[in-house]
């Protein structure tokens, strides 16, 4: 018997929306990689068996996205990343050990390495939003040497529950302080669905922020959201949330196939193509 091709796949409920295949095909044929992806649209009540016997379903790994990253923490072996975010989105084998980690983090640090060079020289960080997004970055930065990290939250208990977490670098921050801390904040971060399509606008005044800021969205559509543009029209440097899924891709597609592939103009080109026809 001729051995299948390895494959990989993305586990969500719902997930077809996701650009993943694309990402993942693109890489495939660029290298000459013989290999696959899918979508798995798995229910709650059934990912347990998926993820137990998923080289049973065919697959070498898998990226797995709402609802199900926390679950799959519990039914891997997390590494440190995943464990510190709480929540895994990148599956592979070492052995017959099915291992994970969070590539969030890396996606968000590695995007704004590349947009804004140097963003890392900043004293103060602020983080909106306190949810599984805002603990990935919460920890890149942190990692990366940031000494103080404001988040803030709608609900406060929420941004509190990332200082028990990370530690005392972290300041949690009512909604309505935002505006005491944007003239200190050299790196301004939305990790909160605000200003995506089809939700409310993020209601920010980037004219505060200093005239060195940062500022990244991890919304990718619209691609230029309303915050970004603002922060462009000021003439700051921004980073934008596609960017972040293509580099967080990055490494599932090396532990599954082998090869480590490279974030192109190209491929952004062909991701931003596919974004405009929704």
């Amino acid at each position: 018997m001729v051995p299948k091709p390895p494959a990989a796949c993305l586990i969500g409920w719902p997930a077809a929306h996701s650009r993943s295949p694309l990402i993942h095909h693109y890489w495939l044929r660029k290298l000459g990689i013989e290999g696959g992806y899918n979508i798995e649209a798995v229910p709650p009540e059934e990912l347990a068996e998926f993820v137990s016997h998923l080289s049973i379903h065919g697959f070498v790994g898998a990226n797995v996205t709402i609802p199900h990253k926390e679950r799959a923490l519990a039914l891997t072996l997390p590494d440190e990343r995943a464990r510190a975010v709480g929540a895994a989105n990148t599956l592979w084998y070492e052995g017959e050990d099915l291992r994970s980690t969070n590539t969030d983090i890396e996606g968000f640090i590695n995007n704004l390495d590349a947009f804004a060079p140097g963003w890392d020289a900043a004293d103060e960080a602020l983080v909106l939003g306190a949810g599984g997004s805002s603990r990935a970055v919460v920890f890149g930065l942190l990692e990366r040497g940031i000494k103080r990290v404001h988040v803030a939250n709608r609900t406060l208990e929420r941004a509190e529950a990332l200082v028990r977490q990370f530690g005392a670098k972290v300041h949690p921050l009512g909604w309505d302080a935002i505006g005491e801390v944007l003239p200190r904040a050299q790196l301004l971060v939305n990790t909160t669905s605000l200003g995506m399509h089809g939700q409310p606008p993020l209601d920010v005044d980037v004219t505060k922020l200093p005239v060195n800021a940062v500022v990244a969205d991890l919304v990718y559509v619209p691609l230029i959201t309303p915050l970004l543009a603002a922060a462009q029209a000021r003439g700051l440097k921004t980073a934008d949330g596609l960017g972040m899924l293509l580099h967080q891709a990055v490494r599932g597609f090396e532990l599954w196939f082998g090869k480590r592939p490279e974030v192109t103009p190209e491929l952004r080109a062909l991701v931003e193509a596919d974004l405009a026809k929704s």
